[in-house]
């Protein structure tokens, strides 16, 4: 079962609020602080993140089994722990960027 979690946008430019995901050096806000869900992401110049990624909006979704949810697409990135939650990110039939969040009890970062 997908549960929409939030839209991700590619920027150059820092905003308030931003952590930093050390796997994959990137700055993120935090979508539950957006009016509209919009999580921006920015990559450190050194960042490993390639591809659609690092290039194109993606589309986040909670589920409760990444593995199960996963099945079928792409693997742009393997799955890894950012501490509130197991995310990967995959390539749908069609071409969009998804990102499959299995979030961890009592995660901070957890849509209301």
């Amino acid at each position: 079962m997908l549960k929409f979690d939030h839209v991700g946008l590619v920027t150059d430019q820092k905003h308030k609020g931003e952590d930093f995901v050390a796997a994959t050096r990137v700055w993120v806000t935090n979508p539950n602080e957006h009016p509209f869900r919009i999580e921006w992401l920015r990559f450190e110049l050194d960042s490993p993140v390639e591809g659609p990624v690092r290039t194109q909006p993606h589309i986040a979704f909670s589920v409760p089994d990444l593995a199960q949810a996963g099945k079928g697409m792409e693997v742009l990135i393997e799955p890894f722990d950012v501490g509130f939650a197991v995310v990967g990110f995959y390539k749908t039939q069609d071409g969009a960027v998804v990102e499959l969040m299995e979030y961890k009890e009592n995660a901070e970062w957890k849509p209301q």
